[in-house]
């Protein structure tokens, strides 16, 4: 396994890892465990960054540059749906 292959899996990994802290945190009944899941997913979230900002400098990871005309339509289409 490769470099880029590891730090693939591991950004998977990550990402689940911050789902099942949000779910953990949206279903708490007792502050004390919100405040832990909580914790855990603010952390889960900042290492999920830290290996995709790793990835991209590395080239792994390609972050296409959106036309600001395909934004403003994409949020002109969902606003639009959203009032109807």
């Amino acid at each position: 396994m490769d470099d880029k292959n590891l730090m693939q899996n591991l950004l998977l990994l990550e990402k689940g890892c911050c789902e099942l802290y949000m779910h953990g945190a949206v279903e708490s009944a007792n502050p004390n465990v919100l405040n832990a899941f909580s914790s855990a997913y603010d952390d889960s979230l900042s290492m999920q960054g830290e290996i995709f900002n790793k990835m991209a400098e590395k080239g792994w990871y390609n972050i296409a540059q959106v036309d600001q005309q395909k934004i403003d339509t994409l949020r002109n289409q969902y606003s639009t749906s959203q009032n109807q």
